[in-house]
Formats: C-alpha cells, sequence, structure tokens
C-alpha cells in the first residue's frame, strides 16, 4: 500500500509540509493524501512579512496528477495568519494558486494535452475531470499569457481578419501578426467599435503611430476605423480575399452559362481549383472548354492573370502591371467580371500594395486556416469569450504556463 514516505518523496514539499497520512480507495480507485503544515509561523501572502500562525482553514481538497491508474488529491487544512492591520489571511501553497481546486502540475499536464488535442471536451475526458475545469484552465492561462506579453513591443505589420464563430452571422475581428503567424487580440463583432477595440487592447497610441501596414479585406467598417486611427500606416488588401471575389465572378460566370452550355454541368471545381491541383480527368475536360471559347474560360484566364501579378518587387511595377489587367479586364466585358474589378479601381492602392512581395500575409491565411479548425475541434462556441480564448490559447504565441510549478 501506498505510504506517508513515498509521497512526502514524490511530493518533495518544502520543510514546513509534510504528508501525515494516505487513504486509498480502491473502489473509486482514488489516492487522498493528506497534508498538514509543521512550523508555528508563516508569511503574510501579500506583504510577505511573516506572523504566527492564527487558526486553520476548513480542509481543501486538490486534483493531482495520477498515481498509477490511480486518480490522485492532496487535503490540507490550509493554515491563517492574522496580520498588524487585523486582517486574517490563509497562507499560499506551494502546489497551487489561489481560489483553484487542482495542482500546478495538473495545470501543466493539462496545457499540455490540450495543445496536442486542441479540444477541450476531450482533455477533460483524458483527464478524468469535468470540462468546466478545462475551461478554467483555458481562461486563466490566457490571462496569465497575456499579463506577461511586453506591453512595450513594437508591432510594425498587422493583418485584421473576420471570423464566424457560431450561426445567425456572428462574427469576430481577429488581429494578428502576418510574419510570425501569431493572434495579437479578438475582439467581438466585425463593426467599426470591434477595430477600435481590438486596436486599443494591443497597442497605445504613441505605438499605434510605429504601424507601416494593416492587411485587410475591402470591408468597410475594418477601412474606416484603421485610416482614422492609422493614417500613416499602408493598408493592404489581403490576396486571399481578392482571388476570392474573383473566383465568386468566375463562378457566377458559369452559372449563366451553364443554362445555354449543359457541357459546363458539374464543372464548378475545374475553375476554382489552380491548375497545377487539376486531376488528369479535370484538366482534360478544363481544355476542351478553353477551346470552345466560353465567357467563363475567359474569366478564368482574367483571374489567373491576376494570380500572376502577385509577386512584385517594387510598386510602380505593381501599380503598371494592376493597371494592365484592369484594361484589359474590362475590354472583356463580362458584367461579372467588371463589377469586381471597378470595385478593385475604388480600393486601387490597397490592391496595388499586395501584389508587393513584402507585403505577402501568407502567414494569416494559414492563420486563418488554424483558426477554422479550432472551431471544427470545439464543434462551434456559443459564447464569444470561449471562443476568443481557445483561439489565443493556441495561436496567441503566449508564456501559458504556470511558473511556480513545485
Amino acid at each position: 500500500m501506498f505510504s506517508e514516505q513515498f509521497f512526502d518523496l514524490l511530493l518533495n514539499l518544502d520543510e514546513e509540509w509534510k504528508v501525515e497520512r494516505v487513504y486509498v480507495n480502491l473502489k473509486l480507485e482514488e489516492v487522498d493524501i493528506f497534508v498538514s503544515y509543521c512550523g508555528s509561523f508563516a508569511e503574510d501572502p501579500d506583504s510577505l512579512e511573516t506572523y504566527q500562525l492564527y487558526d486553520h482553514a476548513p480542509s481543501r481538497r486538490w486534483r493531482h496528477l495520477d498515481t498509477l491508474q490511480f486518480k490522485t488529491f492532496i487535503n490540507c487544512s490550509v493554515p491563517r495568519v492574522k496580520c498588524n492591520d487585523g486582517k486574517i489571511k490563509t497562507i499560499r501553497t506551494p502546489w497551487a494558486d489561489d481560489y483553484e481546486r487542482h495542482t500546478l502540475l495538473f495545470e501543466r499536464l493539462a496545457i499540455d494535452i490540450l495543445k496536442a488535442t486542441k479540444n477541450q471536451t476531450k482533455t477533460a475526458e483524458l483527464l478524468r475531470c469535468g470540462f468546466n475545469v478545462i475551461n478554467r484552465i483555458v481562461s486563466n492561462s490566457v490571462k496569465r499569457g497575456l499579463d506577461r506579453r511586453p506591453t512595450t513591443f513594437q508591432y510594425h505589420h498587422l493583418s485584421i481578419d473576420e471570423k464566424s464563430f457560431k450561426k445567425g452571422h456572428k462574427y469576430v475581428t481577429v488581429l494578428s501578426e502576418p510574419i510570425s503567424g501569431t493572434v495579437v487580440e479578438v475582439s467581438e463583432n466585425r463593426d467599426y467599435k470591434a477595430v477600435i477595440e481590438v486596436f486599443a487592447k494591443t497597442a497605445n497610441r504613441q505605438m499605434l503611430k510605429g504601424i507601416k501596414t494593416v492587411c485587410m479585406d475591402m470591408w468597410k467598417p475594418y477601412l474606416s476605423a484603421t485610416k482614422y486611427l492609422l493614417p500613416n500606416a499602408e493598408i493592404v488588401h489581403d490576396r486571399f480575399h481578392l482571388v476570392k471575389y474573383l473566383n465568386d465572378a468566375v463562378d457566377k460566370v458559369r452559372r449563366r452559362e451553364v443554362k445555354h452550355h449543359t457541357v459546363l454541368k458539374n464543372t464548378k471545381y475545374i475553375f476554382l481549383k489552380n491548375p497545377e491541383n487539376q486531376t488528369e480527368t479535370q484538366r482534360i475536360k478544363f481544355e476542351a472548354i478553353s477551346d470552345a471559347n466560353y465567357e467563363v474560360s475567359k474569366a478564368w484566364r482574367i483571374k489567373e492573370n491576376f494570380r500572376d501579378i502577385f509577386g512584385c518587387k517594387t510598386l510602380s511595377d505593381a501599380n503598371s502591371l494592376v493597371m494592365q489587367w484592369i484594361s484589359h479586364a474590362l475590354r472583356s466585358n463580362i458584367n461579372e467580371i467588371s463589377k469586381v474589378v471597378e470595385m478593385f479601381k475604388s480600393h486601387l492602392r490597397g490592391v496595388t500594395n499586395a501584389m508587393i512581395e513584402s507585403f505577402s500575409n501568407a502567414m494569416a491565411e494559414r492563420l486563418n486556416g488554424k483558426i477554422q479548425e479550432i472551431k471544427a475541434c470545439g464543434r462551434g462556441y456559443r459564447k464569444f469569450q470561449n471562443f476568443r480564448n481557445a483561439i489565443l490559447f493556441f495561436h496567441g504565441g503566449l508564456n501559458l504556463y504556470p511558473l511556480n510549478s513545485w
């Protein structure tokens, strides 16, 4: 049977703490370790001044790391001290943070499993604890990580994107750092106020002046708020959304023409796929359609010509190529394409900036997929705060672990 000396050795607590007894419940497969404080004096948890013990708080129980297949708990009536101001305070224990019902080592293990599973429900099942315990660990870890972030760090390049988090057109605004691919902050909704809020949590007024570029879609509230807060920053419209607008236009042309040309049935994904990703069957069918000179083929070539501009070295080269593309696209007289081109013309500077190699937002696009993975693993999130915590936990680049893990 487990002995007091065995757990004294494993727990490796300070000299003041001692394992008094161990109780094993074979039916429940649980081990309860009872720890007591041996000293006569202890530190005030706030001032760190030493006082004589006053009394003991009611016994508490903390979930600890499992011992073999047995769930293990630490039990203790924690001493209290009476300070000079008359306040009675419970002293700190070396195995847990204040108010928590699990130990620091249990929390570290939970964080490691969360990183591996990316699923709070699955983590709770593996650790044989309640979902609320894991949800609280995520929340506390994110708060701890945000508190540790350096407040003087100067961001130079940022990216703003929206992400849906539940049905009914509910969105969050995600601010990320495109070079490192980490999320900086998340705010609820995708309106003007959301952008103001997400920047206010990220940087003070002086640091906002140091931001050089902001990558985003052509969503008006994002543009308006960014221009107000960062009048000197360059707006860069992200490549993913630019190509998406053109892909949608190509598909609209296909759907219009399929009513008159049955050969275009079931070809949606042929036109959405990049040529290098087409299967042999898709490639043969696409070449046959392309040779027939349908409008959808022309629209597809216009879209591909736009993609070819990505990666320009200078702004002047990008501007020249974009203007040539606009002229050629408008001459096609394809209504669906012309609407997108006119929209691009009204945001010409941001579109041109997207062509420059140094403004690439590839990391931000990959991050968007990772956030979608979080949402899928969690099977959606009903509360904004839980979705925000999950995004920052997995992709905030935060130092999540409790420092004192004895």
